[in-house]
């Protein structure tokens, strides 16, 4: 039985830390504005400012920052700062048992994949794919904002999506899982990436060369990941051609991997690193998709 943390209220202690990159506190201001003017209380952890090489700290200093807010039983949030690289590095040195007995969500996306996949896989525990820290400059409202904070205070969730002709058609149900693709793929044959078959799967990814996507995606196939009840494809921003092209933008690699499945597939889900538009998903909570010459309806 997959957990669901409890849903935030005015006064709920959060905490802000990274997993991943390095950060300075003045990066992170505006978010703790955003989360104050939300009716949260902030607390920063000390991975804020640390600095290892282009890490928030070493892989020692992150495991006891995020250590040490999963076990304060008082922080029912951890919003991961900024993505980058390292949150796959500590993910076997962190002692994830208190979320059984005291769920509470993990907010991020990017490199935090990792911790989303790993937190269900491993743990059966939900976490939130959403905007982080990093990405927030303003108390504007926007898609990025008003979405994390409905799934954090409601639980609920629903993504409308404008018909794509390179869609394909269909409907399905099930755990809502995934996120970026060279995580995901970094993740085969570990404990933190499980069974597909009954899942639906998101992927989105950034500064990517296209023969890199199709290889990635070739080694989820080859690893039965990409057999689902649907795929959810987000936003592929700032990818690369080689001088001799490849021959398949994006889209075309995508359906020419799923030829062999007949599941349903919708493209330009606003997921992924598009700032302001990247709405927020419960990760792991069931989900339902209707994907039609309608476009596509993504309700939690």
């Amino acid at each position: 039985m997959i957990q669901e943390p409890q849903q935030l209220k005015e006064g709920s202690k959060v905490g802000i830390l990274s997993t991943a990159r390095k950060i300075t506190l003045p990066e992170i201001l505006s978010s703790i504005q955003l989360y104050s003017s939300w009716g949260l209380n902030v607390v920063v952890g000390k991975t804020i400012s640390q600095s290892c090489n282009q890490f928030a700290g070493t892989d020692e200093q992150r495991t006891i920052d995020l250590q040490q807010m999963l076990d304060d039983k008082e922080i029912k949030s951890i919003f991961c700062a900024r993505g980058g690289y390292g949150s796959a590095r500590i993910l076997d040195s962190v002692d994830f048992s208190s979320m059984k007995t005291n769920p509470k969500w993990v907010v991020g996306y990017s490199d935090v994949t990792a911790l989303l996949m790993h937190l269900y896989y491993k743990y059966n525990v939900m976490s939130i794919h959403g905007t982080m820290p990093i990405n927030i400059d303003d108390r504007k409202p926007c898609v990025a904002y008003e979405s994390l904070k409905r799934v954090l205070f409601e639980g609920k969730n629903e993504i409308n999506v404008p018909y794509n002709a390179m869609n394909i058609c269909g409907s399905a149900a099930g755990d809502l899982i995934g996120g970026n693709l060279s995580v995901l793929y970094s993740l085969l044959g570990s404990e933190s990436f499980g069974e597909t078959k009954d899942k639906i799967l998101v992927i989105e990814d950034l500064d990517e060369y296209l023969y890199h996507i199709d290889r990635m995606l070739l080694a989820l196939k080859r690893a039965n990941k990409l057999n689902v009840k649907a795929l959810l494809v987000g936003q592929f921003t700032d990818l690369h051609d080689n001088d001799i092209p490849f021959g398949m933008d994006y889209k075309e690699i995508v359906v020419n991997m799923v030829k062999d499945y007949n599941i349903p597939v919708a493209f330009d889900v606003p997921i992924g690193h598009i700032g302001k538009e990247n709405h927020a998903f419960i990760h792991g909570k069931l989900a339902k998709v209707e994907i039609s010459a309608e476009g596509t309806n993504i309700t939690q």
